[in-house]
């Protein structure tokens, strides 16, 4: 049902709809509220998505723009402007392009201030389900970096468009120099806009990215600062000799000196021949161009070769821009020499600031090796008490050592706490070994067990933490692996109903819980090992304290079982008997196909049973 225009509307978190609904059902309405909300909250969610993608527009946008001053080219025969159509078009377009992304970013902006006005609205009044209208408006401008908002509407206004395009080729009479000067004003203030936006951008992108980053966005406003430098020089250059032909033609010109307004007549042959005498092209007329003469002399500004003038113009304020404009001989026109000045403290700056990286970079790698070394030196005198604590060889602690010192030089924030997890697959096989070994000959089933067998299972152990108070087996849960202690301490203890929970036994450093059950689950007939016939736990075990040890799965401890058949000590003789005589049959077999062999004398396969026995034994 539509509420009544005295209600107020309502508002969510994820944003605001309102219960007019003039036209539509209620159902199709909150159908489209919660497809609109969906896809906000996944583009919100994907904000670090967006803040790279947006970025990236603003770099290129920056790039683009400089594009629009070399749509004005001379022409020297008829001296009139006329305009690069093909750039034009690829430029416009591309720009278009461009502030699309900077639409979507200022809605973008907008919904996050939505949604966090809504969220503290409905935190502080619970109790009311909606919210006063102009409220909200007042949340979502608290909300609202303005100062962001406001960049952002600058930089999408099409200022280039309009007075590049348009006003530029209609200036005309004795207000041309006035009205140049209000146009360069325009195009320089929103430049500076969306410098300003890239800024903001690439400060927090810059932060959350490692120093490579942080490098090449140095270099990238070096070659970004010689690209503008350039373009504005192009830009200039054709101004200044325009301005040369408005001071010749006096304040009774009425010409735009648009191309398209050309007419050929006796009045406009006279003109310009006068343009030709008072603005000749050279270093000794009677107007001097400055550090334009160079743009004019070599044609620049009268190419129709965009690739040509865009390399020449980019060489030239890369080259000035790297000796501060030193070399830059002006006239006496004030502006000229303002843009000199510019170039000169926009190439210090720019060197001040990749010295200032320099020297940050260099602090921060310093403090990162003294970071490693401190951090090293504290791991190392514990490492040595560990060591020591479990007798490891020199040879394996110096190999420890060292894989420590190489990764935390590689990652100061690496995880030192497992340390089977810095350590290479060969290294953690011999640790293993060092650790489990003498553990496993104390278990009463692997007592006289070949070491090979022993060395298997160390290899198949992997590094397990759990943590305090969690559960490792329950009551009438399989027992599905057998849990080597190292450190901490584990309770086993019977649950009934009818009497209360007694702790039967305790697991701590250097004991072994699930051997009994396993071990004796894996020495049954291999015919008839499976899964299915996992031993059943009678008692729970829970960890007292955070408990680090190896464990080995049932799996894992069949697959030790079925390749170390011949040496495994089964509990059924018969299965003995049936190991020992599959194992020698197919090594006497072996050795019947292989005339390079010696033949076994005394065993074949006629021989008894008892008698592979006892010859297995032997060889083992």
């Amino acid at each position: 049902m539509i509420n009544s225009m005295d209600e107020a509307p309502e508002v969510s978190l994820t944003g605001y709809t309102t219960h007019y609904g003039y036209g539509r059902k209620p159902s199709e309405m909150k159908k489209t509220k919660r497809r609109f909300s969906s896809w906000w909250t996944s583009f919100s969610v994907r904000g670090s998505w967006w803040d790279s993608i947006f970025v990236a527009s603003c770099v290129i946008a920056v790039s683009l723009d400089p594009l629009f001053f070399y749509i004005p080219i001379i022409d020297r025969e008829k001296k009139c402007l006329e305009a690069d159509i093909k750039l034009r078009n690829v430029t416009l377009l591309l720009r278009s392009l461009m502030d699309i992304t900077f639409i979507v970013h200022i809605i973008y902006q907008i919904r996050e201030a939505m949604i966090a006005a809504a969220s503290d609205k409905m935190a502080t009044q619970e109790e009311s389900k909606f919210l006063c209208f102009f409220e909200y408006v007042d949340a979502i401008v608290d909300n609202l970096s303005l100062r962001s908002l406001i960049t952002d509407i600058l930089a999408v206004l099409p200022i280039p468009q309009v007075l590049l395009l348009v006003v530029f080729f209609k200036m005309r009479g004795s207000g041309y120099l006035d009205h140049r000067k209000i146009l360069n004003f325009f195009l320089l203030a929103q430049y500076l806009a969306r410098i300003y936006r890239m800024h903001l951008s690439s400060k927090k992108l810059t932060k959350s990215h490692g120093i490579w980053i942080k490098g090449l966005f140095n270099f990238f406003l070096y070659i970004f600062a010689s690209h503008v430098l350039g373009a504005f020089w192009y830009f200039f250059s054709i101004q200044r000799e325009t301005s040369c032909w408005h001071r010749s033609c006096g304040h009774n010109c009425t010409s735009t000196f648009y191309c398209d307004e050309y007419k050929h007549s006796d009045d406009m042959v006279t003109l310009i021949t006068s343009l030709n005498a008072s603005c000749p092209i050279n270093a000794t007329g009677p107007f001097d161009f400055g550090i334009f003469l160079d743009s004019l002399m070599s044609n620049n500004t009268a190419s129709t070769n965009f690739p040509q003038k865009l390399c020449y113009s980019f060489w030239w304020g890369l080259r000035n821009l790297s000796n501060f404009g030193t070399n830059l001989v002006t006239s006496n026109y004030v502006w000229e020499n303002l843009f000199a000045i510019l170039i000169s403290i926009i190439g210090l700056l720019l060197f001040l600031y990749l010295i200032g990286n320099v020297q940050t970079f260099m602090s921060m790698e310093t403090e990162k090796s003294e970071e490693i070394r401190r951090k090293i030196k504290s791991k190392e005198q514990d490492m040595k008490v560990w060591m020591e604590k479990n007798c490891l060889p020199a040879n394996l602690r110096k190999e420890i050592m060292a894989n420590i010192r190489e990764k935390l030089e590689q990652d100061k924030h690496a995880d030192m706490e497992n340390l089977f997890s810095i350590l290479p697959w060969s290294t953690k096989k011999s640790l293993k070994r060092v650790l489990c070994m003498s553990t496993l000959r104390k278990v009463p089933m692997l007592e006289g067990m070949n070491p090979k067998v022993l060395k298997m299972i160390c290899d198949y152990l992997k590094p397990v933490i759990y943590p305090e108070h969690s559960y490792v087996a329950k009551v009438d849960e399989p027992v599905d692996r057998m849990v080597l202690v190292t450190e901490g301490t584990m309770w086993i203890y019977s649950s009934n109903t009818s009497t209360p929970s007694k702790i039967h036994r305790t697991v701590e450093n250097g004991d072994i819980y699930g051997d009994e059950q396993l071990l004796s689950w894996a020495s049954k007939d291999m015919q008839h090992v499976s899964f299915a016939t996992l031993p059943i736990s009678k008692e729970n075990v829970k960890c007292h304290t955070r408990v680090e040890g190896f464990a080995i799965t049932a799996k894992d401890l069949k697959a030790v079982a079925t390749k170390c058949k011949m040496y495994w000590n089964y509990d059924d003789p018969r299965e003995k008997e049936r190991v020992a005589s599959s194992t020698i049959g197919t090594s006497f077999r072996r050795n019947r196909n292989n005339p390079n062999r010696p033949a076994t004398v005394g065993v074949g396969a006629a021989t008894s049973p008892r008698t592979r026995i006892e010859y297995l034994q032997k060889r083992t």
